[in-house]
């Protein structure tokens, strides 16, 4: 059994938090320069109330790492691409508000 399976781009290691998955669909169907998504480590915390949020917080060796925040729990985002920061910002706003 394979422990990673893959929907297009979105590769699923961990569950993903509520909601999050729909945006991040829509994200690479939106974005042809994402490589890929991968959801890393899931997080409870206090913060993360009302509607879904994502915030780039630090460049990788091939693309960015990113935070998404739903219903009590954060969840690590690693995105594969060639964008740069502020254009993956503006992907993810427009993700954000399409979802």
């Amino acid at each position: 059994m394979k422990l990673r399976s893959a929907k297009g781009k979105l590769k699923i290691e961990h569950r993903i938090i509520s909601g999050v998955r729909d945006f991040l669909e829509q994200l690479l169907e939106q974005e042809s320069e994402i490589r890929s998504i991968i959801p890393g480590v899931i997080r409870k915390v206090r913060k993360a109330r009302g509607p879904i949020k994502a915030r780039i917080t630090t460049p990788t060796t091939n693309g960015w790492k990113a935070i998404a925040l739903s219903k009590g729990e954060c969840q690590e985002l690693f995105i594969s691409t060639t964008l740069g920061k502020s254009e993956l910002e503006t992907a993810i706003r427009e993700a954000l508000d399409n979802n």
